[in-house]
């Protein structure tokens, strides 16, 4: 047994559509343990596109890290998701943020293919806002407190994440 959080994002098609399909296939899956409210966001990257609509899961299961990167790669597949630009829009991005061994010990990686924790996750204020409003006391393996990380982003990027008032 593992948990793991995973950060989701939409900027192509219907963006909550794509997120809730994918959060309903977590929850008929049997392991979604919990799961934020919808955070538009503005595009992270060098590539003109759209805002986002982007969310973060906890999930439980019997999955190793590589299970949750293969179930996440399958999420996006459901969903139409192409790998043709890099940081391009897309119709469902699911990224591995951390996961957490069934004895409480955060799983380390430094595999190209699935760096653990996300080798980028302390610096996106798309994940750390909804992770934060989901678990005030989360901790991001080796940088600290999800709330403190949050602190030490530029105000600007916090601003710029928006509770999506428009789920329905």
């Amino acid at each position: 047994m593992s948990r793991a959080v995973l950060s989701l994002g939409a900027n192509l098609g219907d963006r909550a559509a794509a997120l809730r399909t994918a959060i309903t296939a977590l929850k008929d899956d049997g392991v979604l343990v919990a799961r934020s409210t919808l955070y538009e966001t503005p595009p992270w990257g060098p590539v003109e596109q759209p805002p986002y609509l982007n969310a973060v899961v906890v999930v439980r299961g019997d999955r190793d890290a590589a299970g949750w990167l293969v179930r996440a790669h399958e999420l996006e597949q459901a969903a139409g998701r192409t790998r043709d630009v890099r940081w391009g829009p897309r119709t469902l991005d699911v990224d591995v943020v951390t996961v957490t061994g069934d004895d409480g010990r955060p799983v380390l990686s430094d595999d190209p293919a699935l760096t653990l924790p996300h080798p980028r996750a302390h610096e996106r204020a798309f994940v750390l806002v909804p992770w934060a409003s989901l678990d005030p006391t989360a901790v991001l393996p080796g940088r600290g407190r999800v709330g403190d990380l949050l602190a030490a982003l530029p105000p600007e990027d916090v601003a710029a994440v928006v509770r999506w008032e428009h789920l329905h």
